[in-house]
């Protein structure tokens, strides 16, 4: 696919480029934004899907293409296809300022809106708006990790927001259902609602021992671990909901 426009024109925020350094030199190639991760991931399997323009560049933006004898020498081919397959696995994509900020800006949104769907107001137990959450992020000088997803941000981000921040905040409440055999229920039942905020349910039958319980998301893999070590298969733990709301009013 020709470049049809001139070179200084080539719109970064329709293109991202992935650039790999080899053998002393510097390589590109043209790929639709949001292609690459996709490749990466093996959600995209059709290279023609991820490149815009089907060539191996010294600089994309200026158009420049480059050498046979370079790419032969750096990679010990001139295989373009096996070329392009290997600068999307180890390259690095380049990112415009512009789309940088614009990258950040959603990821940071995505944070908050993660955190919102986690975490209340302790005094209420009701979830808190998006915008809200933002402002305290800002308050409490969370830096936004551009390399990392939103997911893996969220936790250190509540640390912060519950050290560094005025906004009264904890994570909200998970509603889970233990349950094993009675003989191993009278053994363990007291380790098991002891890290418990609200036994709802506590029921010894004479087949089977269960419980449900509102439970702070962190004592879910200590009570998963018990199961695993105490029960041996036996035992089980179960959500039942994850949401921001632990009561209702």
């Amino acid at each position: 696919m020709p470049i049809n426009q001139p070179s200084n024109q080539i719109k970064l925020t329709n293109v991202s480029i992935v650039r790999l350094k080899k053998g002393g030199k510097r390589f590109e190639i043209a790929c639709y934004k949001n292609k690459v991760q996709e490749w990466r991931n093996g959600v995209e399997t059709n290279i023609d899907d991820v490149l815009q323009i089907a060539n191996v560049f010294v600089n994309v933006s200026k158009g420049e293409l480059a050498k046979h004898q370079d790419l032969k020498k750096s990679f010990g081919t001139a295989e373009q296809d096996d070329i392009v397959k290997e600068i999307l696995k180890k390259g690095e994509v380049q990112v415009g300022e512009k789309e940088r900020e614009h990258d950040l800006s959603a990821l940071r949104k995505e944070i908050a809106t993660l955190v919102a769907e986690k975490c209340v107001d302790p005094a209420t137990q009701h979830p808190y708006p998006v915008g809200v959450i933002d402002k305290a992020m800002t308050e409490a000088g969370f830096s936004v990790q551009q390399g990392k997803t939103a997911k893996s941000q969220v936790s250190q981000c509540i640390k912060l927001l519950q050290t560094e921040s005025e906004l009264p905040i904890q994570r909200a409440r998970m509603r889970v259902r233990v349950t094993m055999p009675t003989a191993d229920g009278k053994k363990l039942r007291e380790k098991i609602v002891e890290g418990a905020e609200t036994v709802e349910v506590d029921e010894m039958g004479q087949q089977e021992w269960e419980a449900v319980m509102l439970i702070d998301p962190g004592q879910f893999r200590i009570i998963n671990d018990i199961l695993q070590k105490e029960c041996k298969g036996r035992g089980r733990i179960e959500t039942m909901t994850f949401a921001a709301t632990a009561t209702t009013n």
